[in-house]
């Protein structure tokens, strides 16, 4: 497949809690401005083989994607797909002449197996009882779990008109967008550590099955690696995301929860 998407991306995370999206505080860091968040660059790449395989991609399809440079609010992002081995595409994204992220998609023939049932999901501390990022709390083999979102017709509205999505497939079938199932992943982070400026970096998603609009989405994390590389401190999960109760996607999520330059500034 030889394909071609242009978005006009918008930053979706101005206001969030990671200042890595906000303007000033992304320049301190040697950034033209405040990232367009990670799992926004990566709806924008859902957008390829959602357009090849349909829905087919969303309930069995998998991925594997990294974020390289930042896609930066009002430029064009450019999502181009190539052929790619086993019948998949391999799936780029430009914007300002700039390789900014890169991923190859399939659609393998059948289901992958569903994980094995596990522990439930801890319920998040409140908010103002949350530990700072650090290898204490966030050890290898520790679990956690975010506050569920249910969301309604507006949200998911909201939610394609943010990520410019113009597949009709979503508001037609009354289904969630993949780029929303993984933000549930940086959800498990900022709901039980509190974080300073952070960057998601890669993520390998296989798809087990859709998630509608209505209803309520959790997820399951285990911590399996918390390092540092180059002088950032990383942090790897291993993430099962529920639609009331059934699993509709896993993913391996990687995050530098702590950029050396925020070290190096303090």
């Amino acid at each position: 497949m030889n394909g071609r998407y242009e978005v006009e991306a918008f930053n979706t995370a101005k206001e969030s809690e990671n200042r890595i999206h906000d303007d000033a505080v992304a320049q301190r860091f040697g950034f033209s401005g405040g990232l367009v968040p990670g799992v926004d660059v990566y709806g924008y790449m859902a957008h390829m083989p959602v357009a090849r395989w349909g829905r087919a991609w969303l309930e069995r399809g998998s991925g594997a994607f990294r974020f390289r440079k930042p896609v930066y609010d009002g430029a064009i992002a450019v999502v181009t797909g190539e052929p790619a081995v086993d019948d998949g595409i391999a799936v780029q994204v430009q914007s300002q002449g700039v390789l900014c992220a890169m991923g190859e998609v399939n659609l393998p023939a059948t289901l992958p197996e569903l994980p094995s049932a596990s522990q439930p999901a801890p319920v998040p501390v409140a908010v103002d009882l949350r530990p700072p990022a650090s290898e204490a709390s966030l050890p290898v083999g520790r679990l956690l779990g975010i506050r569920p979102l249910r969301p309604d017709a507006v949200f998911a509205a909201n939610y394609l008109r943010d990520l410019r999505e113009t597949d009709p497939l979503y508001a037609q079938a009354g289904l969630v967008h993949p780029g929303l199932i993984l933000r549930l992943c940086n959800w498990a982070l900022s709901h039980n550590v509190v974080l300073g400026p952070w960057i998601h970096v890669g993520s390998r998603v296989r798809n087990l099955g859709v998630a509608a609009i209505g209803q309520e989405l959790t997820v399951c994390v285990r911590v399996t690696s918390n390092h540092i590389h180059k002088g950032h401190k990383f942090v790897v999960l291993d993430a099962v995301v529920h639609a009331d109760g059934t699993p509709v996607a896993q993913v391996e999520h990687t995050a530098i929860y702590e950029p050396r330059q925020v070290r190096e500034a303090a």
